[in-house]
């Protein structure tokens, strides 16, 4: 892919009706993406389904969730939930009586970690573990759904599963350093990536954020055949992320967070998503613009483009409505005038060389590097403390809109998509929210 390939026109079609069946493939927890496409399918009178990644017991077995557990993420999805541990990824998983790698990676410590080695014979083992286990349970959750569609529907799959970091003590510390250090506690992702630690996380990413997306499609081919056979149509999502257009200065142009080492992961998932189309599938990955989630907070900057939607908003034929948005976010801030102080700090952090040479589509994902920890963390922090509570932020309030239109926009474009990846930029988003509000 030499560009991002954008979507440019507001969807019109809504193949999705009542009596329909929306399955969303992934757990549905706290602020993200999905409670926005979740948020649609209720709106068009689908019926929605849920699974669950299941939960851990303090010895790392893996259990289905527990009746009260169960009611409690029903009762939040709207739906009925799949009681099957769908939990992906192999971090936690190993031949009976051997180490897991979450285990093994308790031996690493902050002094040797750059040079410890890994296993990967072992590692390769408890990967096939890893991924057999959740093959047979997807097997048993697509027999369960199977019988929850009636001939004839529609059905749409959202895939929402990401992640992968293992939980060892020793890469928490070092993450602080990559994605929150600056000065001397900066730590250089480069270094990370080229370790053995790094290499297993990125294989961990890999299994979590893409290859579930090719195990879903290819688990439910029974469902999809049904369904078309019964003039049904069958529809795949999933939220990628590979860099946003926002407006910089007088025009849109790309960037990114760096370093996003879940980069990988997604270009993997966005190759799993046109392998598919080109087998007639019509399976999408919407590439999203940044947003503040439960766990997009370790990235300390991720947020910083979120500012820019606000001029968006009024570039794309913004009217009161718009002018509202500007106004409550003045309200978040401690000082009058502190608006258009945050504005130009924006304008000031895009216009350095440091982020100009981040503007490399074909590098994607960069490393991060000492110049541009320094100037996105010191950003943001500044940011931060202009406000009058740290738990009202403004970067909250534009992440619920982005929340909003990429929802609609995903759930829209996949009654009749385009092509296989897309990317919502910040202009079709303040489109989606213009329309919808003015």
């Amino acid at each position: 892919m030499n560009g991002p390939i954008a979507l440019t026109q507001l969807p019109q079609k809504n193949i999705f009706r009542a009596g329909d069946v929306f399955v969303l493939f992934g757990e549905l927890f706290g602020r993200g993406y999905a409670n926005g496409l979740v948020n649609e399918a209720r709106q068009a009178g689908m019926t929605v389904i849920g699974i669950t990644v299941g939960r851990r017991e303090a010895d790392g077995t893996l259990r289905p969730l527990t009746d009260e557990e169960l009611a409690a993420g029903e009762a939040n999805l709207g739906g009925k939930i799949i009681n099957v541990p769908l939990m992906a990824g192999f971090d936690m998983d190993a031949p009976a009586g051997t180490p897991t790698p979450t285990e093994m990676l308790g031996k690493l410590t902050l002094k040797t970690w750059t040079e410890d080695k890994l296993d990967w014979d072992h590692i390769a083992t408890c990967r096939e573990v890893g991924v057999a286990r959740f093959k047979t349970s997807l097997a048993q959750v697509m027999a369960t759904l199977d019988g929850m569609i009636p001939d004839g529907r529609n059905v749409f799959f959202a895939h929402t599963m990401a992640g992968g970091i293992p939980k060892a003590k020793v890469f928490l510390a070092i993450a602080n350093r990559v994605y929150k250090g600056r000065g001397d506690r900066h730590q250089s992702s480069q270094v990370l990536l080229d370790s053995d630690l790094g290499k297993l996380i990125l294989q961990n990413f890999d299994e979590v954020s893409a290859n579930t997306f090719g195990h879903l499609i290819e688990a439910s081919a029974a469902i999809r055949e049904r369904a078309e056979r019964n003039g049904g149509q069958v529809r795949y999502s999933a939220y990628g992320y590979h860099g946003t257009s926002i407006l910089i200065g007088d025009e849109y142009l790309w960037q990114t967070y760096s370093n996003y080492t879940q980069g990988y992961a997604k270009m993997r998932l966005e190759r799993i998503a046109q392998a598919a189309w080109e087998q007639g599938i019509r399976a999408t990955v919407y590439n999203c613009p940044e947003i503040r989630t439960n766990s997009s907070d370790i990235f300390v900057g991720v947020e910083l483009p979120l500012f820019s939607l606000l001029r968006a908003l009024k570039r794309e034929n913004g009217g009161a409505w718009a002018e509202a948005q500007w106004q409550a976010c003045r309200e978040l801030l401690s000082e009058a005038g502190a608006l258009d102080t945050v504005m130009q700090k924006i304008a000031d952090f895009y216009a350095t060389d440091v982020m100009k040479g981040y503007g490399n589509f074909a590098a994607w994902p960069m490393p991060n590097s000492q110049g541009l920890a320094d100037l996105m963390i010191g950003a943001s922090d500044d940011i931060v403390a202009m406000h009058k509570e740290r738990t009202a932020l403004i970067t909250d309030l534009l992440s619920a809109l982005v929340i909003e239109a990429s929802g609609t926009l995903m759930f829209r474009e996949c009654s009749a998509p385009s092509g296989p990846v897309l990317w919502l930029n910040h202009d079709i988003i303040a489109r989606q929210l213009n329309q919808a509000h003015g």
